[in-house]
């Protein structure tokens, strides 16, 4: 958890050395001001050359991976769903951040906002339609599993108008802990944290963090019951 302290607004005063050291292990990563402020929770400018260049990269990039998919009759090294699994595991290893072993699979159509920002672990498993706005940064650890139209959440504004106005905005970071699973329909907030062995249930929206080894459900998510810890 961040120690950088936090404005009346809910955005962060200062950088955030403990993200930033994060953000260093990350690939891809449009380094900047603006950046540094944005994955530091701070204010900050999203329409600067390099932040506007690195969604844009991350378009075209999941333009790509949402629309390819290989003809049956074309004789191309694509031809079989262990083959097509490998070439868009190469595709995640342009765009993320960071990928741990080979065995994430994420169903089309994937959404970010840059990408970089995201972390998995081994053993990742998404169905279709899952979007994260990754403008903090995104760690998901080992054989997490997530539902259909899961929308994380790290980006955010002010309440206030008039920063609206002047198109100034913030983040905060999103984890989830090992042995995850996160039912279809979930959102998850800026700023949560979801620990290990957890199960979200279908629909929630988790708006506050979630303990080690829990089952939570609801608008906002609230713990139901635990489940027994496994090495």
């Amino acid at each position: 958890m961040s120690n950088t302290k936090a404005g009346a607004t809910g955005a962060a005063e200062h950088k955030d050395e403990e993200q930033l050291a994060l953000a260093r292990q990350l690939n891809h990563v449009p380094w900047c001001e603006q950046y540094e402020r944005m994955v530091s929770g701070m204010l900050y400018d999203s329409l600067v050359p390099e932040l506007a260049s690195a969604r844009f990269r991350a378009r075209a990039w999941c333009h790509r991976y949402n629309s390819y998919f290989p003809r049956p009759e074309e004789s191309t090294e694509v031809n079989d769903f262990d083959s097509l699994a490998k070439l868009r595991m190469n595709w995640l290893r342009e765009l993320l951040g960071g990928a741990k072993g080979d065995e994430i699979f994420i169903e089309p159509p994937f959404y970010v906002d840059y990408g970089c920002n995201i972390r998995l672990g081994e053993r990742f498993y998404a169905n279709f339609n899952l979007c994260i706005l990754d403008c903090g940064l995104v760690t998901i650890g080992d054989r997490v599993m997530f539902g259909p139209n899961v929308s994380i959440y790290a980006a955010t504004h002010e309440t206030g108008v008039q920063s609206r106005r002047d198109n100034i905005e913030y983040a905060k970071p999103v984890v989830i802990g090992d042995d995850c699973w996160i039912g279809g329909n979930v959102v998850i907030l800026p700023g949560i944290t979801i620990g290990k062995g957890c199960t979200i249930a279908a629909g929630a929206v988790v708006s506050r963090n979630i303990p080690d080894w829990s089952v939570a459900m609801g608008q906002p998510a609230k713990v139901v019951k635990t489940v027994k810890p496994v090495e």
